[in-house]
């Protein structure tokens, strides 16, 4: 029969397949290769580096870990290097200082920079969460948690005039609670120490971030009785920034940026929990995934993330609101002297779903 192999040849034919498929193979990938480098503007063009500062590590950050660990900044042709700040106030300094080219922290650090006078002030130009990221942690939960449980015992809050700890004031004044006065508040306390001094028996609750309250959770120091980000409603919470000037001299950066990050939205919207665990697990070694996986539940069900890094004015309105509460902010700044969403609202018009 025509085109039949003889016993003979068949060996000889199975091998040449197989390396015909190897060829494709290896093929497919340098034309893949091609096209990131093609995304990135030129097949020659070195990599930018961006130097970018994040506030702290937890998966609150979801999607910007996901932009990372897909290669979306290098398809945008910026090489990051990130580095952890462990509080707004650090990673404002490390902005204005020079040593970080984006800040991503709470929009109150730039408020508290405007409200002073600076010249070379710090703008917001692509939202993240909208949402806080906090949870309240009872060291002896009893039955159905009630705010007015708290009345007489002490809290491991936040620093003073940080974002999280304001929220979780107002939300004790929306119950009927006065801050400092009917519960002791710990706020002098470094971020990545708080857990650790709970842990040792120091307060009745605390609020902190994931996956710190799942892990203590599941070794039995306490129970997550509340969510900050659920009571404290839409507010414009952790926003990526950049001093004025190095927007005005470098707006392809930003551009490039804002892109690399609404393709990790994007990606985290239309992926599983599991799927967004496999990618992130890198940067959280040695967590159970387990934990990891309860905690971008826990973010995921409430709505933490922005589905596009337009800045929300209304959660900007809200988040003056709440500093103003504090007693933090001097008069109302505007939303289009800190923010821009020229950049945001380009990414989105520019860029489907599927690119």
């Amino acid at each position: 029969m025509r085109g039949r192999l003889s016993p003979g040849r068949r060996p000889r034919q199975v091998g040449m397949l197989a390396r015909i498929v190897a060829a494709l193979a290896i093929l497919g990938l340098v034309m893949g290769s091609r096209a990131v480098h093609a995304a990135a503007g030129s097949p020659s063009r070195p990599l930018t580096v961006v130097r970018l500062s994040e506030v702290a590590r937890s998966v609150f950050y979801a999607p910007q870990y996901v932009a990372l660990a897909k290669g979306f900044f290098e398809q945008e042709g910026l090489e990051v290097k990130l580095a952890t700040a462990q509080g707004a106030d650090k990673g404002m300094a490390a902005l204005l200082s020079g040593s970080a080219d984006i800040g991503f922290f709470g929009p109150e650090a730039a408020v508290y920079v405007y409200q002073r006078g600076a010249q070379d002030y710090a703008v917001g130009f692509a939202q993240l969460t909208q949402t806080d990221g906090s949870f309240l942690v009872a060291r002896h939960p009893t039955g159905q948690f009630r705010w007015t449980d708290v009345r007489g015992k002490t809290i491991i809050g936040g620093r003073k005039g940080g974002v999280p700890e304001m929220v979780l004031e107002w939300v004790l004044r929306q119950h009927g609670i006065d801050p400092h006065k009917d519960v002791q508040i710990i706020t002098h306390l470094a971020y990545e120490a708080a857990p650790g001094a709970f842990e040792g028996g120091m307060g009745d609750y605390i609020a902190q971030f994931e996956p710190t309250m799942t892990a203590m959770e599941q070794r039995g120091i306490g129970q997550i009785v509340a969510s900050l980000g659920v009571e404290g409603g839409e507010i414009t919470y952790t926003v990526y920034h950049a001093r004025k000037s190095f927007i005005q001299q470098h707006p392809d950066i930003i551009q490039r940026f804002t892109n690399a990050i609404y393709r990790g939205q994007l990606w985290v919207a239309s992926h599983s929990i599991p799927e967004i665990a496999q990618v992130v697990a890198p940067f959280f070694p040695g967590m159970d995934r387990s934990v990891l996986e309860r905690s971008l539940q826990r973010y995921k069900d409430q709505r933490t993330w922005k589905t596009t890094p337009v800045i929300s004015r209304k959660g900007f309105d809200h988040l003056l609101e709440v500093i103003q509460a504090a007693g933090e902010l001097k008069s109302r700044v505007p939303f289009d002297t800190l923010m821009t969403n020229r950049f945001a609202e380009r990414a989105v018009a520019q860029l489907t779903p599927s690119s």
